[in-house]
């Protein structure tokens, strides 16, 4: 069991694996990566994206998407952890633990100020889950997002 960073290679089983999360997070509709897509945004010019894999015997059986935020008020970068994902049949073994491990050992080692994430209200496991590890939910904070209509509407409109 080891966690590393992506390589071009592992690119194929993540895709895969983030249709999975897609589709435990009953959204699979909602997802549209494709390999060319990840493989640009990790390993392109300007990578903004970041990842680890979790692997077991040479097989990617889970992994981690991140990127960096700034905290004004901390005056200092952090992490925003995209997606992280394990296959069911090998939660519990560690692998979560694992790389969120990896991603605390980043800021650290580079300074950041914080890792944080999004979990949906009714993942009670993965809920349970941060809570064991001391993470602290922002519930007086609301996400808001703009897609699609909506995001092209408002850029639409004169300055």
């Amino acid at each position: 069991m080891t966690v590393r960073d992506v390589r071009p290679e592992d690119v194929p089983a993540v895709v895969k694996l983030v249709y999975e999360l897609a589709d435990y997070e009953r959204a699979v509709d909602e997802c549209h990566l494709t390999d060319e897509q990840l493989h640009a945004a990790l390993f392109g010019p300007s990578p903004a994206l970041f990842g680890f894999v979790a692997e077991l015997d040479g097989e990617v059986v889970g992994f981690a998407l991140w990127f960096l935020n700034f905290s004004t008020w901390r005056g200092a970068h952090g992490i925003y952890l995209e997606d992280l994902y394990v296959r069911p049949e090998h939660r519990g073994h560690g692998f979560g633990r694992l790389l969120l491990a990896r991603l605390a050992r980043e800021c650290v080692e580079r300074g950041y100020a914080r890792l944080e994430w999004s979990v949906l209200d009714w993942n009670e496991p993965a809920l349970g889950f941060y809570r064991r590890i001391g993470a602290v939910g922002m519930d007086e904070w609301t996400v808001h997002r703009l897609t699609d209509d909506a995001l092209a509407a408002l850029a639409a409109t004169s300055p």
